[in-house]
């Protein structure tokens, strides 16, 4: 506790510090207090050391952080097995993108494993799967080198003329097993499963090359709207600019009814 008062310059500090150490504290209330996380009820400071009050530790508090706070460590006897100092560890938070990690598998219903949670929303599940959907056409732009739109369309006429010719191909071969052997059906079979692979797989590539053009259709269009938007705010600052200002006009006009009466009288 003296390590904890002298080593913190402020009470969340301090907090922290025997949170990091293991201990469960609540400095709420006229007496403070704290436990280990086996036990089921919390200690009194004053009961530990009867000088333990808020205003001494206050009044105590960073006598040896010169250069800022300590930092918790933990400390074993050297006598202590190996099994033993490993059997616990204190609570450690998680943070940076190992926590946004745990985050989304919570929401997502992928943590935890062995309950009964649905993650809250199935819209998230929605989102992810959209995004699932992007990852694997940008990969596929990158792997066969589609970088305009000319190239999406050469890439996608090529492959559908594979997948008609494919399509006619395995056609002729189920009028070949009709006709064949025992003995060759299989072979032919076999030729035919190769087929059909390759015709899924073409038709994976023109799915992606159709959602491509749709989604880059679809951002052209937000792009021409905020392009116009854009434009349209400009103009109207610079009519704004040139306009005359009509209170000014009115003075003026004002000013010169004045002079005229007075030349008049």
């Amino acid at each position: 506790m003296a390590e904890a008062i002298s080593g913190s310059r402020d009470i969340p500090h301090m907090m922290k510090y025997l949170t990091d150490k293991g201990y469960e504290v609540d400095f709420t209330g006229k007496h403070w207090k704290m436990k280990l996380p086996q036990y089921a009820h919390f200690t009194r400071l004053y009961t530990l050391d009867e000088r333990l009050t808020p205003e001494f530790i206050r009044s105590h508090l960073g006598t040896r952080t010169r250069y800022g706070n300590y930092k918790a460590r933990i400390s074993y006897s050297p006598y202590m097995p190996e099994q033993y100092k490993k059997a616990w560890r204190p609570h450690q938070k998680t943070t940076g993108i190992l926590a946004l990690y745990y985050y989304w598998c919570y929401q997502l219903g992928i943590l935890p494993k062995g309950t009964d949670y649905e993650p809250t929303s199935p819209l998230m599940k929605e989102e992810l799967r959209k995004v699932d959907e992007i990852t694997a056409q940008v990969r596929y732009m990158s792997e066969y080198n589609i970088s305009t739109l000319s190239d999406l369309h050469a890439d996608r006429d090529n492959n559908q003329t594979k997948m008609d010719r494919l399509i006619g191909y395995r056609r002729q071969l189920q009028n070949k097993i009709r006709r064949a052997l025992p003995a060759e059906k299989e072979k032919l079979r076999e030729e035919k499963r190769s087929v059909t692979e390759q015709v899924i797989e073409l038709r994976r590539r023109l799915k992606y090359a159709a959602a491509i053009e749709k989604r880059s259709a679809h951002i052209d269009s937000c792009l021409d709207q905020i392009h116009d938007t854009l434009e349209n705010q400009r103009a109207g600052q610079r009519n704004h600019l040139f306009m005359p200002d009509r209170s000014q006009t009115s003075k003026t006009d004002h000013r010169r009814e004045d002079s005229k009466a007075d030349e008049t009288i």
